[in-house]
Parts: C-alpha cells; structure tokens; sequence
C-alpha cells in the first residue's frame, strides 16, 4: 500500500489495464508524449512553452504560461483519468481558443517514457506539485485498491511564479536516444500548426521551434497551395520555382468542411529520409492546429513513383467537431477511416494529387532541361547545334531523362548516350514525330533502333567536328606547306575523328610519323623490298571488324589516281601478310589517302577517281584537306 495515503491531499484512480492500454504502451516515442503536453499548454492559453533536454541526467522539463492549476483543478481534473473537458462544457478555453483536449488521458501517456513524473503548477499566486512514480502506481493498483495517491511535494521547492512545469525523470532507455533533441524539434513542427503563430511559441533547449523545422517544407522544389494562398510559399526553400492554388472547398454542400495547407514536391526522393525525424514523405492532417492523422498518403494508390516525392500538411478542423463523434483513435496519431468525415478529406486529397501530378511532370521537364544544359557542356553544345525544328524534340527528350528516378550519374549518362543515338536515328530519317516512342522505350528496346551505329555516331560527332574547325583553321596561317603537313600530320593522327567521325571509338595501333618498311619489317620480316619501298606516313585502325590504313601525302606532292592506286594495292597485301604473321583475323580493307590538293582526275571526271578507289577495295577513298 501506499504509505503516503494519509498525508497526501491528490487521489487518482484507474485500473491497471488502463494504465498499461492508455499509458505506459500508448507511445513507443518521446516527441508523441512531449506532443500531449504542449496540447495542454494551448488549451491553458499558455503563450509560451518551454523544453529543456538533459541528456546527461535524462531529465525532460517542460514549463509553461498558462494559466496554471489549483487543488481542486489537479485532483478533479489532471489526476482524473478520463476527463473528457468538452463534454463539461469546456470546448473553448478562457482566452478563446478552442481547445485541442478531448479525451482526457494524455497525462497518462507520460509514463509511455518515464518512470518518474513531477507536476508544478501556480494559479492565483497558489503553489500545489506532486510526484507520481509508476512503480507505486503498479504497487497500489494491483493490489486491487484502484486509488494512488500522488506524494505531494513542498511549496518551497516548487521553482515557477505562473503556469505549470512537469518534469519527467528516470527515462526508459528504449525511448530515448542521443538524437531526442533533433527529432523533438521536427516532430512538434509537424504535429502542430499553432506553433511560432503570434500568441503561441514553443522551445527546444532555448531555441525557438519553427515551421521551418519541420524540415520538409524547406526542401520541397514545387508547392500547391490549398486555401491560404501565399501563406507556404515565402517558407519554402529559395529553389522553389511554380506554385499553384486549390480554393480548399471540396464540396458545396458542405460549406463548413473546409480545407487548408500544402502539398508540396522534392526534387529527390532521398530529401524526405531521414533518421531522426520520422517518415517526411508523408501529408499529415490537422484538427484544431494539432496533428490527427499521421500520413493519409499512405492510403491514397495514386501516381505511383510520384507520390514518392510528396509531403504536405492538411488541415481540416471539421474532423474534429465537438457536436460530432469524436474519430481520433486513444493516441491521437490517427483516425477511424471509414469514418465518413475522413474519407471525405482523403478523396479530396486523391483529388489534388491527381490534379498536381500533371502540373509536376510539366514542372520537372521544364526545370530539368535547363539544369541539365547548364551542368554538361556536351549536352549544351549537341542542343545548340540542333536545327530551330528539332529543339523542341530534344527538350522533350532530355525532360524525360531528367524526370525519372536515377540518383547514379553514370546510370544517367547511359542512358542519354543511348537516347540521343536513337534521336539522332530518328532526326535523320526525318521521323522525330516518332520519338515519343524513344522516349518511352528502355535501351534493350532502343537498341534495335540503331542498326547503323557508325551512321548515327558520324552525325553526332559531326557536331563536335564543327565545335573543333578553329583548330583547323589555325593551319590556314602557316607559310611554309611542309611546315604545315608536319603540324597537320601530327595533330590529324591524334583525332582521326576529323576524317571520319565514327573512328573516334576505333582500336588498333597507331603508327605516327614512321616509314611503312620500318614498321612493318617489325610485324613481319618477311616483306619484300617491293613492298616497303616509298615514303608513307600511316595510322592503322580497326573498327566495325573493318581494317583501315591512313596515309597522309605531303601537301606539295603531285600526285595521279594510278600512282595511288599502286601504293593501295602494296597497302592491302602487305596488310594480309601482317595478318597472317600476327595471327589475326583477316576482314575488309579500306585504303584512305589524305592529300593537299585535289587531283587532275577529280577535276575531269570525279566519278572515276569514286570508280576506281572502289575497285581497289570498297570504302576505299581520298579526302582533300
């Protein structure tokens, strides 16, 4: 038994089945309990409330303004388990607010985290406190008694002029962490929408809780405002570049239910992880300025992907009416949902979404396009060099890109090679109407697309061809011609890429500025002299299984189209024979003779100098620089 009964004024009953249901496992978390005593702060017109944190002691203190309670106030209404104010007339409070309290158990919920709770309070300059502590409780109440009465505690050690204090000790190890602090911060920004207005201020550790502490509004990209327009936008974070207005009026025959708040949409899903402060992809509802139903997101099956990138705060006070049922389950974290006010909130809920994903696509292209133009100079230049009529296709295709789900940049860069080639397919048959299908199409779709790879890679490398003429055109300022041909030569070898675009990705070995005899005697010994006599000058690639040898031609030389097709012809079967010698598989051969003037015959007849180089081995040519 309790061996203070005699000499304590307070009494308490309940049951320990109460106890355990309403009490000590009614919340797994400090910010939910923290949550009940600032919802009483509100309700005692309290314009400030107070939070300190010790983590070395794990001691929470909370202090208030309000207006404080007397004996009569703490046994016939805080010790009595139950108390359902409004139904006592109670549903304003004397300052004019209407009141958050309904049920009348919040206080029981301190025991979810503590063992030991102290209650202050001052009212008329009258100083009353008591300590309960759950091991007397569980003591006296099991023994069937079903009455507690609290251990008064002294006028003189009561600390507080005004308002109330209750300080919770002996904190349960399971509830607490190193990061209670941070996520109390959040989770009261979240739970209520009264705090930081002008008469109703709330601090963690001194420092003031936020609606920006709430963290989610100031990293949403886009917000949709619904009934207070104006109001979110100016928190939100300085990214934000669209907003939008619902007028907060879901049905006209129901003028009274009236909705307000935001949702909003990150550029990230990431953004709304976190650890310390629970689930910020979610819409939380508010009644009365105070949090009812934790995420009413999760029950909406709209968008899919998108909704991944939501957060918001509804508040519809109709959900909490005094002259209705009350529909807050005990811990007042959610609602009965087939309740017919809630499923009126969540089908107007479903119907913003609806509405919003639309606007958001549109959104995320438009923002996406310019960022990536910004971030990637390829990408900026490849646009850029696009005809007035293909833009349009192309911001369309880097929108798409730009709005699906790819945190890996790599990933990213993948897949706008593989979507740009399909582009540029597309742009050459003149068929960019048909690029609604590439965008939609994954790259094992895409693929198939691009039969003629080399084809598409010379149209894009062509762009950056024309990006590079100012190194070109530097030739153009040397005097001396074979000068020229020693700059050119080497500067041509090094970015093969300038005679033919799709050689870029070539392989093979590189033979700069050496004698055909010398090279080849080192892949084969066996040549004939025949067939290393001259000065040639080559680069030697492999690509698309197509063997190609370069030779670059003295820009003074005069030169005929049978002298070139001699040197081919010694090209190719000294080619066959390194071959042969390196063991390596034999494919076709192209000859390309690179020349400083352009020859008699391509004056007379250029398609017999076409004819002929053909004849010597398809794909075969000379180019004229």
């Amino acid at each position: 038994m309790n061996k203070v009964n005699m000499e304590s004024p307070y009494k308490m009953t309940l049951d320990l089945n109460v106890l355990n249901h309403l009490g000590i496992h009614l919340y797994s978390n400090v910010p939910a309990v923290i949550s009940e005593a600032v919802a009483n702060a509100w309700d005692a017109d309290a314009d400030k409330v107070e939070i300190e944190i010790d983590d070395s002691t794990r001691t929470i203190r909370i202090t208030d303004t309000g207006l404080g309670m007397n004996h009569g106030d703490l046994n016939e209404k805080y010790l009595k388990v139950g108390y359902a104010r409004r139904e006592h007339g109670e549903n304003v409070s004397p300052g004019g607010r209407a009141v958050m309290g309904r049920k009348g158990i919040g206080k029981l919920s301190l025991f979810s985290i503590a063992n030991k709770v102290e209650v202050q309070s001052v009212k008329d300059g009258q100083k009353q406190g008591l300590v309960m502590e759950l091991d007397v409780i569980k003591d006296v109440i099991g023994d069937g008694g079903g009455e507690y009465h609290p251990r008064p505690i002294e006028q003189d050690v009561i600390a507080i002029d005004e308002g109330s204090r209750i300080i919770l000790s002996d904190l349960k190890r399971k509830r607490w962490s190193s990061q209670t602090e941070v996520a109390l911060r959040k989770r009261l920004a979240r739970r209520f929408s009264v705090i930081g207005t002008d008469d109703f201020h709330v601090f963690v550790n001194g420092e003031e809780v936020t609606v920006i502490d709430r963290d989610d509004l100031k990293t949403v990209q886009f917000i949709w405002e619904i009934g207070e327009k104006g109001q979110h936008e100016k928190k939100a974070r300085p990214l934000l570049k669209k907003q939008a207005f619902f007028d907060g009026i879901p049905d006209n025959t129901k003028p009274a239910w009236r909705v307000r708040g935001w949702i909003g949409a990150v550029e990230k899903p990431k953004q709304l992880e976190t650890v310390d402060g629970g689930n910020m992809n979610s819409i939380v509802v508010l009644a009365r300025g105070r949090l009812i139903q934790e995420n009413i997101l999760d029950r909406i099956n709209e968008g899919g992907l998108f909704t991944k990138y939501l957060a918001g705060q509804i508040e519809a006070d109709f959900l909490d009416q005094d002259n209705e049922d009350d529909i807050a389950t005990s811990d007042r974290q959610r609602v009965v949902e087939d309740d017919e006010r809630y499923r009126f909130i969540e089908a107007y809920v479903t119907k913003c979404i609806r509405q919003i994903e639309g606007t958001w696509t549109e959104w995320r292209k438009e923002l996406g396009v310019k960022s990536a133009l910004e971030e990637s100079e390829t990408l900026k230049n490849w646009y850029e060099e696009l005809p007035t009529g293909a833009k349009k296709h192309a911001k369309s295709l880097i929108g798409k890109i730009e709005t699906l789900k790819i945190e890996d940049n790599e990933d990213k860069r993948e897949l706008y090679r593989y979507r740009i080639l399909a582009f540029e397919r597309m742009r050459m048959k003149d068929s960019l109407d048909q690029l609604e299908l590439v965008l939609e199409s994954t790259a094992d779709k895409v693929l198939p697309l691009l039969a003629d790879l080399n084809d598409i890679e010379s149209t894009l490398y062509s762009q950056i061809v024309k990006g590079r003429m100012e190194v070109i055109r530097a030739f153009q300022g040397l005097v001396d011609e074979n000068e020229k041909e020693r700059v050119l030569q080497e500067y041509l070898f090094n970015h093969l890429w300038l005679l033919d675009p799709s050689w870029e990705r070539a392989t093979g070995s590189e033979l700069i500025e050496t004698r055909l005899k010398t090279q080849y005697k080192e892949f084969s010994p066996e040549l004939t002299e025949e067939e290393t006599l001259g000065r040639v000058d080559i680069a030697y690639r492999t690509t698309a299984g197509k063997h190609i040898i370069v030779e670059l031609k003295r820009a003074d030389r005069k030169l005929t189209v049978p002298e070139l097709l001699d040197q081919g012809q010694k090209y190719i079967t000294s080619l066959r024979k390194c071959l042969l010698a390196a063991d390596r598989e034999e494919g076709p051969i192209e000859v390309v003779f690179v020349i400083g003037r352009l020859l008699d015959e391509e004056n007379d007849d250029p398609d017999y100098v076409e004819r002929a180089m053909s004849a010597l081995a398809s794909g075969s040519r000379i180019k004229t620089l």
